[in-house]
């Protein structure tokens, strides 16, 4: 693996980890009232909803410096699909006025998420070369 792997990858965890921790952060200071309604609205225990901390605060902070990061990205990718189907589902073959697709911040947290689960998180982490944690 080269440097400039081990960059590209640090740049992924970085902004993924960064910008899911800031929705994990506002669901630590405005509680997870929403998310625990749109459970109960599609039928499932509202205690689900404090499972948002671990896939909004704990897996980015993981993915941030890079250990267990592959698991981590998976908890993220998974909280992503649980937010599109709580919330978004009606915007899945929506566009915005702009032209793009409604959901393009969820499909990129996806996206990066699961290219973060694949790849790891390279020798610029926690975890180091070895992959052992990362």
């Amino acid at each position: 693996m080269t440097r400039s792997d081990d960059t590209g990858k640090l740049i992924l965890r970085l902004a993924l980890g960064i910008l899911i921790l800031l929705h994990g952060i506002a669901k630590l200071k405005g509680g997870v009232g929403f998310v625990s309604s749109q459970l109960t609205s599609h039928g499932l225990p509202p205690l689900l909803a404090y499972g948002v901390y671990i896939g909004e605060v704990i897996a980015p902070a993981l993915i941030l410096i890079g250990f267990f990061t592959r698991p981590a990205a998976w908890i993220i990718a998974l909280n992503m699909l649980f937010a599109i189907y709580l919330v978004h589902m009606g915007d899945l073959s929506a566009l915005s006025k702009q032209g793009g697709w409604q959901l393009e911040l969820q499909g990129m947290f996806l996206a990066a998420a699961v290219a973060v689960g694949f790849l790891g998180a390279g020798g610029l982490s926690l975890g180091g070369r070895t992959g052992r944690f990362n």
